[in-house]
């Protein structure tokens, strides 16, 4: 459901999650873990979510105006990577920097997604690691977050048809049988 829809939750009450999971259509009722809500709402520091049922949503991120903060910088980064040419004590801040974006990254994910993110970033192999594996490391997560973003934006489209969906079926039985929804005369 969405916010200022019939029925839907006040999503100023209390934590929501934010979640890349499965969408429910129309028909079955949706349980209060696949609630969408607005990139804002996060849960308070050190608060873990309620654990999804075995058919819930098991993707979801719990703050999610962190993960956008984080991955706009590392794209950022990575784009300065690439422009100019980095020395040694460049290289060893851009590996600092970004090791601590994954970490703060996974804090933000849930378990599904935090094992997801640490299969993709493996650690360097050298103490100071050379430009093209700081551009190829960064490329990936960049991706790895493009690829979370767009998943993000296709369950919140789906959410959105069946919110749509939902509102149009209750209209309809809200009707008289044979009465015309748009009866009356047009000036």
């Amino acid at each position: 459901m969405l916010p200022g829809l019939p029925g839907a939750p006040d999503v100023s009450e209390g934590p929501e999650l934010w979640h890349t999971g499965p969408v429910s259509d129309a028909e079955s009722p949706q349980s209060p873990t696949s609630e969408a809500v607005g990139p804002d709402a996060v849960l308070p520091p050190g608060e873990e979510p309620a654990t999804p049922e075995a058919d819930g949503p098991t993707d979801y991120i719990s703050q999610p105006a962190k993960v956008m903060r984080i991955g706009s910088m590392v794209k950022t980064l990575l784009d300065e990577a690439r422009a100019a040419p980095l020395d040694e004590a460049g290289r060893t801040r851009l590996r600092e920097i970004y090791q601590t974006s994954v970490d703060e990254l996974s804090e933000a994910l849930s378990p599904d997604l935090r094992t997801e993110l640490a299969r993709m970033t493996l650690p360097f192999a050298n103490e100071i690691p050379s430009e093209s594996e700081l551009r190829v490391a960064q490329a990936q997560l960049v991706g790895w977050l493009e690829g979370l973003f767009h998943g993000i934006q296709a369950s919140l489209f789906a959410q959105q048809a069946a919110a749509a969906a939902q509102l149009e079926k209750m209209r309809d039985r809200a009707l008289p049988p044979g009465a015309d929804a748009r009866a009356g005369t047009y000036l």
